[in-house]
């Protein structure tokens, strides 16, 4: 009985692998459902200045040793990855020149890992912003940067980081999707 029993598995078994019509499954990432997008006004009490954020983001004062007051972090908790946004005031020792050659020097630290770095122009002088917007393509630590300012008084970088390994592959859905809503902050950041 034993014997009749290996014989059946072993017949199984060689029946079972030689399926030519075999192929392994692809290497794949898993299906991100992206919500509605419906925004609302930060809270930013204290800073001379204000914006829109999805309702499934969060702002929090950033903590960092260094941080200054009005230096904010939007989360993206379902995401992964959070937008650090630092606000100076432009002053005699903080002159716009030097606080735009900050931003480009820290977008072009990417270069190494970057295949393309692109900027765009942004403008809305309705609300008397105007600066650069970098999109930074590759396996880099940030995808996506900016600056604006009023040109007077008021300047705001940010800085968008994943909380993961870089692998532009698997993120490339979503920072399409956070792209969006990076551009409408900017569209409707104001100064107060």
């Amino acid at each position: 009985m034993l014997r009749l029993v290996f014989f059946v598995l072993c017949i199984i078994s060689s029946v079972g692998c030689n399926n030519e019509d075999y192929s392994p499954k692809p290497r794949a990432y898993h299906r991100i459902e992206f919500p509605e997008k419906t925004f609302l006004t930060a809270n930013t009490s204290g800073c001379p200045y204000l914006f829109e954020i999805p309702a499934y983001s969060e702002v929090q004062p950033d903590l960092s040793t260094n941080a200054n007051p009005c230096w904010k972090n939007v989360l993206f908790n379902k995401f992964n990855a959070q937008l650090h946004l630092s606000y100076y005031a432009i002053t005699q020792h903080s002159t716009l020149e030097q606080l735009t050659e900050d931003a480009r020097a820290f977008v072009f630290k990417h270069t190494p890992k970057a295949t393309a770095i692109d900027q765009q122009k942004i403008s809305h002088p309705e609300h008397y912003v105007s600066g650069l917007m970098y999109n930074i393509e590759g396996n880099t630590a940030s995808n996506v940067q900016f600056y604006v300012t009023d040109n007077k008084n008021h300047y705001v970088r940010g800085a968008l980081y994943f909380n993961e390994k870089p692998n532009l592959d698997s993120i490339q859905p979503v920072l399409d999707f956070l792209k969006t809503d990076i551009q409408h902050l900017i569209s409707t950041l104001t100064w107060k």
